[in-house]
């Protein structure tokens, strides 16, 4: 009979979803008693770690909802290799308050000089903020559209998209758009205009975009559009991971 108690707790528990009570709540009531702590106490206790696991479970649902290819944070970025960037800007950035705003981000510069590892570590930050997040490269999202619109399910497949708070979408510029492409890109864009915040890099500079997507008109209307709210974030310089490899081929 005396095992009846804890069983029936543990049950209710597992109804309630409080894992973290589950886990600690015979550990947490030894400390509490061994302190002097009282009731009240001990619950304000059990539920601050209830509390911070569950805040815990939810960012790393959201890390993995958004598809990242690779978990970076703005810390592990090298900014003294990229002198040009404003390092200030992208710290200010990391506190998730542009998606607020329903602002973008350009990232622009060649290749190599951390423009994915920048978006990505936004992206986190974002996710550590209690957004939602999206991970794509260009090429993979128009291929995903056209495959949509093939299977009659396009318009499902964006409103996926726009549950998207913040949307990343790399390596734009790389390959170069059909038009049927270049049409579905430019819609996803202009529906998240003054509705979500877009983050975007690419290797091209604004005035190179008419040859990833084919039409002047076009991408006349897309600049239009990304830029009324943005901040763009010039990543010029040598590749650093050119650099690196330099200096283990050739170390000092």
């Amino acid at each position: 009979m005396s095992e009846a108690p804890q069983i029936l707790l543990s049950h209710h528990l597992k109804k309630l979803r409080l894992p973290t009570f589950l886990r600690d709540y015979d550990k947490v009531a030894r400390q509490c008693a061994s302190e002097g702590v009282d009731h009240t106490g001990y619950l304000a206790r059990l539920t601050e770690l209830e509390l911070i696991d569950r805040e815990r479970r939810m960012i790393e649902r959201r890390i993995r909802l958004a598809k990242f290819p690779a978990v970076k944070s703005l810390d592990s970025f090298d900014f003294k290799a990229i002198p040009e960037l404003n390092k200030m800007l992208v710290l200010s950035l990391a506190r998730s308050e542009y998606v607020d705003r329903h602002e973008n981000i350009i990232a622009l510069g060649p290749s190599g000089t951390g423009k994915t590892h920048i978006a990505l570590g936004l992206g986190l930050a974002a996710c550590q903020k209690g957004i939602s997040v999206g991970f794509t490269t260009a090429s993979a999202l128009v291929h995903e559209l056209m495959e949509a619109r093939d299977e009659k399910s396009l318009l499902r497949y964006k409103k996926k998209l726009a549950k998207y708070r913040l949307l990343i979408v790399d390596e734009l510029g790389f390959v170069p758009l059909s038009k049927t492409g270049a049409e579905l890109l430019f819609e996803v864009f202009s529906e998240r205009y003054e509705s979500g915040s877009t983050i975007i890099t690419s290797n091209l500079p604004f005035d190179e975009w008419t040859e990833t997507f084919g039409s002047e008109r076009l991408t006349g209307a897309l600049l239009d559009r990304l830029t009324h709210h943005v901040h763009i974030l010039e990543m010029n310089g040598e590749s650093y991971r050119l650099t690196q490899s330099r200096s283990k081929t050739h170390p000092k």
